[in-house]
């Protein structure tokens, strides 16, 4: 069985290198163009994509990969397979486009319908999170210092919120008025997931749609750090289990011993 661990080098390599190509058109005018879904499209999405699926191939050419820039692979093909990469090379295109540098290169390795892999890299600031499951946990910062992340185990009042800057909707709101004492960051892309693994939020509570390569890597980050990324009936996020490929609603957090389902079931009384 593959060794997982021995590939973060080079993917950590992979995605760095995509974020060379997305810092490139980053830093000059470029066209945004708008998908089926009405979601915004880039140069730099399809150069990341490219420079990832190359990188990928050449380390596990029998894994297939799943990609947002991907052609569409049909459910009937995608449940045969037990492992696989899951790729979204720019996430938060908005963030992007709208010059905001929270914009992340998401890779995952999903096996068993769980990710247990995964490489969320912060291409403006040169920052990496990375995770492998039986490994650990961790932060590289852009002078290569690297540091073991763990989400915090006990919130305490103010807890401090994670949400996202590009769809925060009534939900979010009501829910926080009961939650008491908060902080509230908005952040863009995966890294509010990142931020929960790394003990600096408590809670990210995401009420509104996403899809699983949005996911996938920074969940595996968050749970190698010893977090929780589950649905509203408290089950860890799977994936590849469906013909959609769009989450359910979800949260992510540290401290097991607080309620926060019971937060969010409060949206529905």
């Amino acid at each position: 069985m593959l060794e997982l661990h021995d590939l973060l080098p080079s993917v950590l390599e992979a995605a760095r290198t995509a974020g060379r190509e997305i810092m490139e058109v980053y830093g000059r005018n470029f066209v945004v163009e708008e998908k089926a879904d009405r979601s915004p499209l880039t140069e730099a999405d399809l150069r990341a994509h490219a420079r990832i699926i190359e990188g990928l191939n050449a380390l596990t050419p029998a894994t297939p990969i799943l990609s947002e820039e991907s052609a569409v692979v049909p459910h009937a093909e995608r449940t045969r397979w037990r492992e696989y990469w899951l790729v979204d090379p720019l996430d938060g295109t908005r963030e992007f486009v709208s010059r905001n540098p929270e914009f992340t290169v998401n890779i995952a390795f999903v096996r068993d319908h769980r990710p247990i892999f995964g490489v969320v890299h912060v291409p403006a600031q040169r920052l990496d999170y990375y995770a492998c499951e039986g490994v650990g946990a961790f932060r590289r910062s852009s002078d290569d210092q690297v540091v073991p992340i763990r989400a915090r185990p006990h919130a305490v009042s103010p807890i401090r919120v994670v949400g996202s800057k590009s769809h925060r909707g009534d939900s979010l709101d009501a829910l926080l008025e009961r939650l008491g004492p908060h902080e509230l960051k908005a952040v863009g892309s995966s890294l509010k997931f990142c931020l929960v693994a790394e003990g600096a939020a408590d809670f990210y509570p995401r009420l509104g749609p996403t899809s699983e390569w949005d996911t996938a890597a920074a969940q595996a980050v968050v749970e190698c750090a010893g977090g929780y990324v589950t649905d509203l009936d408290g089950q860890p996020l799977r994936y590849n289990t469906r013909p959609t490929l769009l989450n359910p609603e979800f949260i992510a957090f540290g401290d097991a011993s607080r309620d926060w389902l019971g937060l969010v079931a409060g949206n529905a009384a």
